[in-house]
């Protein structure tokens, strides 16, 4: 077992009442867990397995929140394909795949199962460990930032219509790390937007992000930390993380820079002479869904 003990993960398997499921793999985990796929895995005490896990979330016949880690990572992939596609799929893990329960849920569930009590965490006499609980939005950190960057990518045709390119200045040369855009067309994720000054820690933000994105092409980043999936037509949505930063991008137009110090801010990167080869570069690193 990994992070938990038989006890525990006998008292989440007893009648879990299964209401979603994510992946957690190399190139598809739940963000706020972390900047990369090791990282998503300490955060839940497991071990980074090449093929990664399914994480189970439900509840217990008391009500109870539970998050269970199985290793049969297609069981769990069947069925969230099943469910975007609007059908029903009962997913029923074999408990020979449950690797860990853990107490609590990492992510907001909006459903409850029926017929048992509101979701709560487990009592100490069920585990001692601290609950997992999704993150505050009220607040601005690492999370939050990468959550941010996950509805951009989501909502890619709805944030793109926001910005004007010809707000983006004309570089005179290619010049340094930066200069394929600033924060001219930058636009607010949330109201309270950081003003003038946020706008000149926009620009240096964007120039430090980019040239530590540069520094992944030769110095691989730990697994996960680029990642790159289906767009329109021949483009590929790239995501890219790293202390304190994330990366929206899609390979044939711009990029969306978020930041730990720009509190709900999203800063646009036009393409300018640089960009394109980043992305492609990044592209050809990043990890792939199977």
């Amino acid at each position: 077992m990994a992070g938990t003990d038989e006890e525990a993960v006998a008292a989440a398997d007893d009648a879990l009442y299964v209401l979603t499921a994510v992946l957690l793999t190399p190139a598809k985990f739940p963000s706020v867990l972390g900047d990369d796929y090791p990282e998503a895995c300490a955060a839940l005490g497991l071990a980074p397995l090449a093929d990664g896990y399914g994480l189970v979330l439900g509840q217990d016949g008391e009500g109870a929140r539970w998050t269970v880690a199985i290793d049969d990572v297609s069981l769990v992939a069947v069925a969230i394909a099943s469910w975007d596609c609007g059908m029903e799929y009962e997913l029923s893990p074999d408990e020979r795949t449950v690797v860990a329960a853990l107490p609590g849920w990492p992510l907001a569930v909006a459903v409850a199962a029926p017929g048992v009590p509101a979701p709560h965490d487990p009592g100490p006499e069920a585990d001692d460990r601290p609950p997992l609980a999704p993150p505050d939005t009220s607040v601005w950190g690492p999370a939050q930032r990468r959550l941010g960057a996950d509805e951009i990518a989501l909502q890619w045709a709805v944030w793109r219509e926001q910005v004007d390119d010809t707000e983006f200045p004309t570089p005179a040369s290619s010049g340094a790390p930066g200069d394929e855009g600033g924060p001219d067309g930058e636009q607010e994720h949330e109201p309270d937007g950081s003003g003038e000054n946020g706008q000149k820690g926009g620009r240096s933000g964007i120039r430090r992000v980019l040239a530590e994105a540069r520094t992944y092409l030769d110095s691989p980043p730990p697994l996960g930390r680029v990642r790159s999936s289906f767009a329109s037509g021949d483009a590929r949505t790239l995501r890219a993380d790293g202390p304190g930063w994330s990366l929206v991008a899609r390979t044939d137009d711009i990029a969306f820079v978020l930041l730990d110090e720009e509190p709900g801010e999203v800063l646009p990167v036009g393409r300018g002479p640089e960009l394109p080869g980043l992305l492609a570069a990044l592209d050809k690193i990043a990890v792939r869904p199977n």
